[in-house]
């Protein structure tokens, strides 16, 4: 009788896992993004190509934000573009402050991608980061 009731009693909380992880949905990121600073000159706006993979279907728009990781209260920003299902985003299509790190220092930028649904809800999120310059 001991063991019918742990038997079910894991089974339920197995369920209950399940379901848990499924509402607030606790798998790995799928989406994936790269980028390389080569051909960007410093101090410049011109942003560089960016590869994504297995984006969400359901995107509507892509967000873009660069951070500083040695000075991360500068505001570099980024924008949002139209997702039109390329899996290529061109250089230059992302308005922001570019890379200008002091002379001779190397500074590491990390780029954050949100996936947004038509309603704005977040589908999925991907960091890519890279030394500057090269």
């Amino acid at each position: 009788m001991q063991r019918r009731f742990f038997f079910w009693f894991t089974v339920a909380l197995l369920i209950l896992f399940w379901l848990v992880a499924l509402r607030f949905n606790f798998s790995q990121s799928a989406m994936s993004v790269r980028f390389s600073w080569l051909g960007i000159p410093a101090c410049a706006q011109v942003s560089p190509a960016f590869q994504l993979s297995d984006v969400p279907e359901g995107t509507d728009r892509l967000s873009f934000n660069m951070t500083d990781r040695q000075m991360p209260t500068f505001h570099h920003g980024g924008s949002t573009i139209k997702y039109t299902g390329s899996n290529t985003v061109a250089q230059g299509a992302i308005k922001y402050t570019g890379p200008c790190p002091p002379r001779d220092e190397h500074h590491t930028y990390r780029w954050t991608v949100q996936a947004i649904d038509p309603a704005g809800n977040v589908l999925d999120t991907a960091t890519a980061e890279a030394v500057f310059p090269p």
